[in-house]
């Protein structure tokens, strides 16, 4: 999520990275195989009112060798307001000979990349006479090519061949920039022709995801019978406000955060529930007059910037939680330094208020940097992570979202697959995590569940 700030809007605008699998042929080679989509998004925390990583990579191609060597441990972060520069993701033309059973396109970074790097890349049929076409000449690919910190820059999209004869030809296009870097190239041609080598298929060691792994010491556990909470927390319980108040017109939020010791007769914001902590939104029955204006919907959160057992440095977050899937509901567990925002790492994020959203399919994270309220860059992803990973149902059943916080880079799992890496740019930063269902509308805000329920939550403290 976002810490709001002042006059900016968060999330507006996020286009999303459609794959539709649609039944197509996908292979990628780099070393080991991998499909799916993914694209990037995320929230910050926006006032409504007035590491360095080491990186020794090697590419190795079967028609060339080449090594490169690159380390950010003498990037300057400036202090957690500057990345190094995204990397620019090209296709490349290629070749093969008639009667081959695949080609194999290059598909390139033209530097390391501090973070994870994905690109949706689909088959489309060739021009003119000597046109080739899906179904007859070759198979239809529709791909997501995936490059993590540290994989070597080259790898190979192979295309299923039919029956290609000289000179026939179709191509391979980037359907969306790519998230997290740059786009190059975005259209290839791919010829068959017996009068120049074949493109090579790229060879070399891509790291495969990792698995979420809790290794530091358990800090905090979230439990019924000691969970505390107050409107503006303390060292042993949350605050069911904001560091800056319980509104944020500047992210276009439609919510109060509620609390019912402050505004009585309101459905319960927290509860706990028989599944486990209930963060409840809702349509208010009677208005709330607050502010200077009045609030139709309620909104729900616990903030952790008092509560010191939410607090660690380096480590891990787990939530176990099932989200809800009501339009115009905006929810999110996320990541505050206890300096002041920015920075900031989403963890989870719903944007419920788009109208291409699928609370079932799709995640946001993202980090924000930037000091003194100033935000200097967003870098993330939104993931269809059905088609990514074959992870779906978020809404239906309970999932575990989690991020694991080093000094080298910063990790994302959900349901222990590794969904993003980054390197990480704030170092010595100590974070408190916020965990909300934010509104974002106008509508009757009835359709679906507008609730966030928790069935567990641990953080893990690491030296």
């Amino acid at each position: 999520m976002n810490i709001r700030l002042t006059g900016s809007m968060v999330g507006a605008g996020l286009s999303l990275l459609f794959v539709m699998a649609a039944g197509a042929a996908t292979i990628l080679s780099s070393g080991s195989t991998s499909t799916g989509t993914s694209t990037g998004s995320a929230k910050t925390l926006l006032s409504g009112s007035n590491a360095a990583a080491t990186l020794s990579t090697t590419t190795s191609l079967t028609s060339t060798t080449s090594t490169i060597t690159s380390s950010f441990s003498t990037f300057d972060f400036e202090g957690g307001t500057k990345l190094p520069e995204k990397a620019t993701l090209s296709l490349g033309n290629a070749t093969f000979r008639p009667g081959s059973g695949t080609a194999y396109v290059p598909v390139t970074l033209d530097r390391p990349t501090p973070n994870t790097v994905i690109a949706r890349i689909i088959t489309v049929n060739g021009s003119g006479t000597l046109r080739a076409l899906s179904g007859y000449n070759y198979q239809t690919v529709d791909t997501v090519v995936i490059f993590r910190p540290g994989d070597p820059l080259v790898q190979t999209v192979e295309v299923p061949i039919i029956s290609a004869a000289e000179g026939q030809q179709f191509q391979l296009k980037l359907r969306e920039a790519p998230w997290g870097g740059l786009q190059g190239q975005s259209l290839a041609t791919i010829t068959a022709t017996g009068s120049v080598a074949p493109t090579a298929k790229a060879t070399g060691t891509f790291r495969q995801p990792r698995s979420f792994a809790a290794t530091g010491t358990l800090q905090f556990e979230l439990n019924k019978e000691t969970h505390k909470r107050s409107p503006d927390g303390g060292w042993d319980r949350w605050a069911t406000s904001l560091s800056h108040g319980r509104t944020q017109t500047a992210n276009g939020e439609t919510g109060l955060y509620l609390d019912s010791t402050l505004f009585a007769g309101v459905e319960g914001p927290v509860y706990w529930g028989t599944q486990g902590l209930v963060l409840h939104s809702q349509k208010l029955k009677t208005p709330i007059y607050y502010e200077g204006q009045s609030w139709y919907y309620g909104a729900s959160v616990l903030d952790g910037r008092n509560f010191l057992a939410a607090q660690i440095g380096y480590g891990q977050y787990e939530w176990e939680a099932k989200m809800p899937n009501r339009r115009g509901s905006w929810p999110a567990f996320w990541l505050i330094s206890t300096s002041g925002w920015p920075p900031e790492i989403d963890i989870y994020e719903g944007f419920g208020y788009q109208s291409y959203w699928d609370f079932d399919r799709h995640i946001g994270q993202t980090i924000h940097g930037g000091s003194g309220g100033v935000r200097s860059f967003q870098r993330g992803v939104t993931i269809q992570t059905e088609q990514a990973y074959g992870l779906k149902g978020y809404s239906q059943d309970f999932h575990r979202f989690a991020v694991d916080i080093q000094r080298d880079y910063i990790t994302w799992f959900v349901d222990g697959v590794e969904t993003y890496q980054s390197v990480n740019p704030f170092q010595g930063h100590r974070w408190y995590p916020i965990m909300d269902v934010a509104v974002k509308t106008s509508s009757a805000y009835d359709d679906g569940s507008g609730d966030m329920i928790i069935k567990s939550f641990r953080i893990y403290n690491a030296p």
